[in-house]
């Protein structure tokens, strides 16, 4: 899988493709509205790849307290921009 659109394509599976890292797998989750099962693939891990997409996930929720805390915890700040396009930039940063 080398292009977003392939990233993409790949909801039409029941389940995420083999091989992926847990961030794209967590992200492939939230892609198909699974924000649970999501979390759930980076809740546990302490890198800040893991950080970085823990951080999107609780922004998408709604708890900016906590997303921004993970936000330091990746080295990243807040992004200005919409949900969407911070979840296509995640994408494409851990393909």
């Amino acid at each position: 899988m080398k292009t977003l659109a392939d990233f993409k394509a790949s909801f039409s599976l029941q389940q995420p493709p083999a091989g992926i890292s847990p961030q794209l797998k967590a992200l492939w989750y939230d892609g198909k509205g699974d924000w649970h099962q999501a979390h759930a693939q980076v809740d546990h891990l302490t890198d800040r790849s893991s950080a970085w997409v823990h951080a999107y996930l609780h922004r998408q929720e709604g708890d900016i307290w906590n997303a921004d805390y993970w936000y330091r915890q990746a080295k990243q700040t807040r992004p200005n921009v919409s949900l969407d396009e911070e979840w296509e930039r995640l994408v494409l940063e851990f393909l």
